[in-house]
């Protein structure tokens, strides 16, 4: 702006630097006089007197010697009151006065017009022409008092040499209420980016996942929640050979695998149960018996989780511990050992998956359905097995509201073997469970719980893994119900 103050050869530059100096913006040079302005002429302003754009912006020291304020049309909004002022006269008068001052792109051949005519293109449109006395009012009348001035008016090259960013005051954004917590702040967030698929063709091409692989993340999400409290999962069905503990064990791995850890596996029988028998002997061949006579120890305060883990198995394929039952007969588990259990794995784990036994009236089995959170029940479409779930079920019935409750909340786990499918049950018994309970999901056959050696969750079908997934994931469902029902 100083080149063009002393250079003097460019008319238009000379005109452009005038409507910036009226326009009062923030630059330097605007505070040095215009020597192309005869400040003789000029009405004196009191010093008192405030002018719009210190009104505007209290806080500024933008000191302007000799002057005058702007048209009103050309910046700031027009004064609240309606009835005329010296102050507004003296303003008309001064711009009258600096009509004489040239302006680039006027009309005619000369080039040149005066600063107030209303079709000055100087800044290449009607809102930023001047306003003043004895011209008329302009094509576009300025903005609403507080609101932003007219947006989309082009500027002409001579004025984009001062206002590379756009004339302030224009194009500005619409203010809105701009809310600062915490939920609202993560929900505007963008959300992540699909991974793309993880097998068969699509990994390859590293396209996003089928529809297939798709509802497997969603299992396993779901599987992962995140309760607010350590919860209990009881498998039970009084049929001996129905298997409960190949569902504890795949429930289990399938959790495990989901959750990262954090999941133990119970035989709560009160006797002999055969879970020592499906797990691997990995670190340790205590049993509960062990550990209730290690209760003192365990229960102190400073006790940690690997104090604990000394006493049970660690599956490593599916990310999950076990606590096998007594392998003798010489001590029967009452309910107050499975109350100081429960309390000491509920003190390390998040999930606990308790395997039963076949006796309903022993107090560990019913003190094991006090704690349940959910309920789980192995059937296989066999008479026997079916029969003995159904009794089971009526025999909860009556045992009050919670218990009813339990029932709703029901998982059916259909884990056949093979010849072990009698269509004619199949047929006349899935209506019942799927009426009484909340699922039913079905557990292919799969060799390597058939030939009732210890269980590698990695050694699986694949789709007997995506089966303990979907039951892990219907757990969890329930479970999140559950929590959120009061008691």
């Amino acid at each position: 702006m100083t080149d063009s103050h002393n250079s003097g050869q460019h008319k238009d530059r000379e005109a452009a630097a005038a409507e910036v100096r009226r326009m009062w913006q923030p630059t330097p040079s605007w505070t040095q006089p215009d020597p192309n302005t005869a400040p003789a002429d000029e009405p004196e302003k009191p010093d008192e007197q405030p002018d719009a754009l210190s009104q505007e912006f209290p806080g500024d020291a933008w000191s302007r010697p000799n002057q005058p304020p702007p048209s009103p049309s050309w910046s700031q909004p027009a004064a609240e009151s309606d009835t005329p002022d010296e102050s507004d006269d003296a303003e008309a008068d001064s711009a009258d006065d600096q009509s004489s001052a040239p302006a680039a792109g006027g009309q005619g051949d000369s080039g040149t017009a005066p600063q107030g005519a209303p079709n000055s293109p100087v800044f290449g449109g009607s809102s930023f022409q001047g306003s003043g006395a004895g011209h008329g009012a302009p094509e576009n009348p300025p903005a609403a008092a507080g609101g932003p001035a007219q947006s989309g008016q082009q500027l002409s090259p001579a004025a984009q040499h001062f206002f590379p960013q756009g004339v302030p005051g224009q194009n500005v954004p619409q203010q809105r209420e701009v809310s600062y917590r915490t939920d609202e702040l993560i929900q505007a967030l963008p959300l992540p980016r699909e991974a793309p698929a993880e097998r068969g063709v699509r990994s390859v091409l590293k396209l996003r996942p089928g529809s297939g692989e798709r509802l497997e993340r969603i299992a396993r999400a779901t599987a992962a929640t995140a309760f607010r409290r350590p919860v209990t999962i009881v498998v039970a069905n009084p049929k001996g050979g129905s298997g409960k503990t190949p569902t504890t064990l795949v429930l289990a791995g399938a959790l495990g695998q989901a959750r990262g850890g954090g999941v133990v596996a119970w035989d709560n029988n009160e006797l002999r149960g055969n879970m020592h028998l499906r797990t691997h002997d990995t670190n340790s061949r205590s049993t509960v018996t062990d550990m209730l006579q290690a209760m003192p120890m365990l229960t102190q305060p400073d006790a940690r989780l690997g104090d604990v883990a000394a006493y049970l198995r660690h599956q490593v394929a599916g990310q999950y511990d076990v606590l096998t039952s007594a392998t003798t007969t010489y001590a029967q588990i009452e309910a107050k050992d499975f109350d100081q259990i429960h309390r000491l794995l509920s003190r390390f784990y998040k999930v606990l998956v308790i395997d039963t036994g076949n006796n309903e009236g022993s107090s560990n089995w019913r003190e094991a359905m006090k704690a349940a959170d959910a309920l789980v029940i192995p059937i296989k479409w066999k008479s026997l097995s079916c029969a003995a779930a159904v009794q089971m079920l009526e025999e909860l019935d009556n045992q009050g509201p919670e218990a009813q409750r339990l029932i709703r909340r029901a998982v059916i786990a259909v884990s056949n073997g093979p010849g072990d499918v009698n269509k004619e049950v199949e047929k006349q018994l899935r209506p019942y469970f799927e009426s009484r309970a909340a699922a039913v999901v079905d557990i292919p056959t799969d060799q390597h719980i058939a030939a009732e050696g210890p269980l590698d969750h990695s050694a699986l079908q694949p789709t007997t893994r995506r089966a303990g997934l979907e039951l892990a994931a219907k757990v969890s469902e329930q479970i999140t119900i559950a929590l959120n029902v009061p008691r």
